[in-house]
């Protein structure tokens, strides 16, 4: 069975995730390859999707939106709820989980009184527990 990534290809994955702007002449010298040895590799990579995207991160506090917060919601409107979650600016994640409760929302606020607000719109799904970040330890961490 031909292996789906080699140490190479994790150490390039890796760099891109701590800077997916990072340039092919740079990576080249991290991983002692050629550019264009590196650059095949990507495009490999891209084409197997196993690289699926290039993404920017934003400082969310300075966009007013500091405020994290995880809803469960247990609900039989499954479709009304994916749709509803669409279109509202708050969410950045929507997860159908397994358990008691059938979906996990993460919601970016800025302020407590604009998740209740949020929360007010959402209660006509089905009941919901929230649950506030008080502070972010460990995200978007780098798995390889």
């Amino acid at each position: 069975m031909e292996q789906l990534v080699d140490e190479i290809d994790k150490k390039i994955m890796q760099l891109l995730q701590y800077n997916a702007r990072m340039s092919i002449s740079q990576i080249s010298k991290e991983v002692s390859m050629s550019q264009p040895s590196v650059k095949e590799r990507m495009i490999k990579l891209e084409e197997r999707n196993i690289i699926s995207g290039y993404h920017t991160a934003f400082n969310l506090r300075d966009l007013d939106r500091g405020t994290t917060t995880f809803i469960l919601l247990k609900t039989e409107h499954c479709q009304e709820i994916t749709d509803f979650c669409k279109n509202a600016k708050e969410v950045t994640d929507l997860y159908r989980i397994s358990g008691e409760y059938n979906y996990l929302i993460k919601v970016q606020t800025a302020s407590i009184e604009e998740l209740a607000e949020f929360q007010d719109n959402l209660i006509k799904f089905g009941p919901s527990k929230s649950h506030i970040s008080l502070k972010n330890i460990l995200e978007n961490r780098v798995l390889l």
